[in-house]
């Protein structure tokens, strides 16, 4: 990926307009909503929009994509400005943050964005939702072992978890055990760099080859407390 190409002529060029509105959005509900602590224009561009968008190449044409734990929309809703034939459902459990979400949505006009107030290990055992969507992703939320058993129950056979996570692969490689439990092999892991020494981080892309049993996610914060 050329990630100062995506900068410049995406982020700050073509679609400058609409991540303005999202960056403004973030400003005015930041105050009641404690979203992120990242808030100057120049961290909030990198930080944020330009490493969400590091990704967007990996997901396939007219994707169906789940995101665990949105948030403030990370990778999420600079994905969707930049792919616009991606959709998405976005499972968030805190309300709040879902205000948000759907005043986004709203005041940028987003087609085919769907958000949902639940837990993500909740959502993963209903068969509305279980093995249903191409690809998920996911960012800042947890250790990948524990995010793989949030992730990968929503995946499609054939489909992908796609992580975003910091330079150190020591923790993707740590969660292989989790992967194979869960029906998951790593395919590939994809290191860049954010521009102006904002950092070094991986996309982490992990293959659904087989459906994940149906114990899993075990719920009850079994994920995080005792993660595989």
């Amino acid at each position: 990926m050329n990630i100062e190409k995506l900068f410049n002529e995406e982020i700050t060029g073509v679609y400058k307009d609409r991540f303005e509105a999202y960056r403004g959005l973030i400003l005015e509900y930041n105050q009641r909503y404690n979203l992120t602590t990242i808030l100057e224009e120049k961290d909030m561009y990198y930080k944020h929009f330009l490493d969400s968008a590091a990704g967007a190449e990996l997901f396939k044409k007219n994707g169906k994509v789940a995101e665990i734990g949105s948030g403030a929309g990370f990778p999420s809703i600079p994905l969707k400005i930049l792919r616009d034939d991606l959709t998405f459902d976005l499972f968030e459990s805190v309300g709040k943050k879902c205000e948000f979400l759907h005043a986004v949505v709203d005041k940028l006009g987003l087609k085919g964005v769907h958000i949902y107030n639940i837990r993500a290990e909740d959502a993963a055992r209903d068969k509305k939702y279980r093995e249903q969507y191409d690809h998920t992703t996911a960012r800042a939320v947890a250790r990948m072992n524990t995010l793989s058993e949030y992730c990968l129950p929503f995946v499609k056979v054939g489909g992908s978890f796609i992580a975003y996570k910091s330079a150190e692969e020591q923790e993707i490689k740590e969660a292989e055990s989790a992967y194979k439990a869960l029906g998951g092999k790593c395919e590939k892991i994809t290191p860049y760099s954010l521009p102006e020494g904002y950092g070094d981080r991986v996309l982490a892309v992990i293959k659904k080859t087989q459906a994940t049993p149906t114990r899993y996610p075990r719920g009850q914060g079994k994920e995080r407390k005792q993660p595989l």
